[in-house]
């Protein structure tokens, strides 16, 4: 397949299942410029392949469309068996199977030269050090942001200060090796971060409300605020 025919099935699979996707978004993700974009998808137009949409709005692949399988390049393969193997290593037991089974359908679907790819990348993570039960909270934890579902612990924050805490979690955010949830603090009546390997005696308890001003996109709206 030549570099602009890559070019061209790339941005069909780019807007395949997304809303309006602009020339520039699209430029930026290629790495050309807008003017060629506009040019691919006309030509892609021409050729039978249903976008809609046009220059200066944006396009979208029409939901009639049918697509090859999806391919991947090396480099793509390359972040996703990295990503899969940091899931395996530092995600709960639900995040790891997950990877796991996600990265072998992946390499199943793989023509032969692209499995090779996927087995020498030399890349690890190794998990051996990983306290079993740091796992086992951001499971819990996982499950209560997908059910919002309350979660009561003991906390001890980083001058050792011990308290009882329940909260509304609303999202898991992971740094490298540590993991915190962002949640609403019931004691504190407000959206606090809380690092899981301080967190004890984890309990998920029973669904909370859904009360305006107490969301996920009210959470990271406050985190995303410049300081005062």
């Amino acid at each position: 397949m030549t570099r602009r025919a890559d070019r061209l099935f790339r941005i069909a699979e780019l807007l395949r299942g997304r809303r309006l996707t602009t020339a520039q978004q699209l430029a930026q993700w290629l790495e050309v410029s807008p003017r060629t974009v506009y040019r691919d998808v006309r030509d892609l137009q021409l050729s039978g392949v249903p976008i809609e949409g046009e220059a200066g709005i944006g396009y979208r692949l029409a939901r009639t469309a049918s697509l090859p399988p999806l391919t991947f390049t090396a480099d793509e393969l390359t972040a996703l068996a990295v990503g899969a193997r940091m899931a395996e290593s530092w995600g709960g037991a639900v995040l790891a199977g997950g990877a796991r089974g996600a990265l072998a359908k992946i390499a199943a679907a793989m023509p032969a030269d692209k499995r090779a790819v996927l087995e020498r990348i030399a890349v690890f993570v190794p998990s051996y050090h990983v306290d079993p039960t740091y796992s086992e909270k951001v499971d819990a934890l996982h499950r209560a942001v997908d059910s919002r579902l309350v979660v009561r612990f003991a906390y001890c924050d980083r001058i050792g200060a011990h308290t009882q805490r329940r909260i509304w979690p609303l999202g898991l955010v992971y740094w490298g090796a540590q993991w915190t949830v962002g949640a609403w603090c019931e004691m504190r009546e407000d959206f606090r971060n809380f690092n899981i390997a301080r967190m004890n005696d984890v309990e998920v308890l029973e669904p909370f409300p859904d009360v305006s001003g107490r969301r996920l996109g009210d959470y990271l709206r406050r985190v995303e605020a410049p300081s005062k």
